[in-house]
């Protein structure tokens, strides 16, 4: 029986290791997606797909890299010489799988059905063999795939196959670089590695970007045409595919908050090129200014005044407490002030914000600082207003762990999208800070970002960072001391005037 059944084989050994049930999706409507991808995965072991190249696209946590590594198991316990490479975006996640599969093959109990088990001097983790000649390695989808092939030779049967289990890191899959040496390295190294044609490459993951693996492959730009199954989170019929795990409630609320997540990751639709980012009906519109708890200026700086590149921009924002019919929420909100753009000189960036920051002065809560990117003119820019008295100026540094920008803008569309950014009804600066939002793209196509720069800065700060929370407690705590020390004063006059009958 479980020679006969992949799936039947997944849930009596994820028992069997884990001492947990494995459970089967049972969605409203449509197949159960473990089922789909068990047939498909059984259908490239009796090579019934003619081009061996199957792309199996799937939310994340719906059990794929249990599957997969249970195919494994699988193949081996039926053709116990087989080879196969085991690819994720990192050697550790990849051999994270291969121990999995490696505690199966070498469990007594596999070894006494099948006759197989694993060959004695295989320690690691990564690279081990069974005692029938089979091999099965690790590798991360971003370095060389050398000294291994998949499969073998000259075989009309199943001998083992290439797996690329999420290839892509969700946070490094913005970077032009390394999104480009993934497949690169699938077109060098990794495509080469089967060692025959009834040898398969299996895709299954998430879409990550419009421009990733699973894209360049369904693109036809592969020399082999591929199979695709795409199992999409909220079905057409608006039901959840695992509501096990992921029910229609979490899935819906996912595509309201962070719509860009659930279209490429839940949805396998990544928004296409030009898509925009931001929607201007996101943006909270506002009658009257709320009450600021403090407020701070964010400032993006460009290089030249020429046109064609990113102009400066200068935003002022309010942090405050959002209220629902009178009453207050206790979620922080950016009304967004003001906000100018300007082409000019280095040379003249001085002058141009000592004009914006005067205005901002003349709020009724005027700022607390300024924060500005630690870059070319920005640094400049920053040296010379650190001698301006009463001017703070905080620098924003950008390193390799705070992502690309594309990321950035990812972080924060789902605080925009929950409505958490708000702009005066009648404000000056609206239509321009509209209009530039909804141009901004999550592949980099649009032209300008200084003011989406500028927003993604200010959210960062206040909402995801909540440095502020930390700043206004301080200040609380603070003028709480003093309201006290200004009580124990008065009653210690008071006691003294009645002491001394004096009036």
């Amino acid at each position: 029986m479980l020679r006969g059944s992949l799936l039947e084989f997944t849930r009596f050994f994820f028992k069997h290791i884990t001492g947990r049930d494995f459970i089967i999706s049972t969605p409203l409507g449509c197949e159960s997606h473990h089922i789909t991808v068990a047939r498909e995965l059984t259908k490239l072991t009796r090579l019934e797909i003619p081009s061996q190249r199957l792309m199996i696209n799937l939310p994340p946590g719906f059990g794929k890299s249990v599957l997969v590594s249970m195919w494994t198991a699988w193949g081996v316990a039926q053709y116990p010489d087989s080879n196969f490479l085991y690819i994720s975006f990192s050697h550790d996640l990849a051999s994270k799988h291969t121990y999995f599969i490696k505690s199966i093959i070498g469990s007594p109990i596999f070894k006494y059905l099948f006759d197989v088990g694993i060959k004695v001097d295989s320690r690691a983790k990564d690279h081990f063999a069974t005692d029938k000649g089979g091999i099965i390695r690790a590798f991360g989808s971003g370095g060389p795939v050398v000294g291994s092939d998949a499969g073998l030779p000259g075989l009309d049967r199943f001998s083992g196959g290439v797996i690329l289990d999420d290839p892509h890191k969700p946070d490094e899959v913005h970077s032009d670089a390394i999104r480009a040496r993934v497949i690169r390295n699938y077109q060098e190294t990794i495509c080469q590695r089967p060692r025959g044609p009834n040898v398969p490459i299996v895709f299954i993951g998430q879409r990550l970007h419009e421009e990733d693996l699973p894209a360049w492959l369904e693109s036809g730009n592969d020399t082999t045409a591929w199979d695709m199954v795409k199992l999409q989170g909220l079905g057409v019929n608006g039901h959840a595919l695992y509501p096990e795990v992921m029910p229609t409630d979490k899935l819906l609320a996912l595509q309201q908050k962070s719509p860009y997540v659930f279209a490429s990751q839940y949805q396998q639709d990544p928004i296409p090129a030009g898509g925009a980012l931001f929607k201007p009906g996101w943006f909270e519109r506002l009658d009257e200014e709320p009450e600021m708890i403090l407020t701070f200026i964010t400032a993006d700086t460009a290089e030249t005044s020429k046109t064609w590149n990113d102009a400066t921009a200068f935003s002022f924002w309010g942090l405050y407490e959002i209220e629902t019919l009178g009453r207050k929420t206790g979620v922080m909100g950016l009304h967004w002030i003001d906000c100018v753009e300007l082409r000019v000189e280095p040379k003249d960036l001085k002058d141009n914000f000592m004009e914006f920051w005067q205005s901002c002065m003349l709020h009724p809560t005027p700022p607390e600082f300024t924060a500005i990117e630690k870059k070319s003119t920005g640094v400049t820019l920053s040296s010379v207003l650190g001698e301006v008295r009463g001017l703070s100026v905080r620098n924003i540094d950008r390193t390799r762990a705070s992502g690309s920008k594309a990321q950035r803008f990812l972080e924060s569309q789902p605080y925009v999208a929950q409505r958490l950014i708000s702009l005066s009804t009648h404000a000056k600066h609206a239509v321009l800070c509209l209009d530039h939002m909804s141009k901004i793209t999550a592949n980099d196509t649009h032209r300008h970002d200084d003011i989406a720069d500028t927003l993604a800065d200010a959210i960062k700060i206040a909402l995801i960072d909540k440095t502020l929370h930390t700043l206004h407690n301080k200040r609380n705590s603070a003028s709480d001391v003093l309201s006290s020390l200004g009580a124990k004063m008065r009653r210690q006059h008071i006691a003294r005037t009645n002491r001394d009958g004096v009036r």
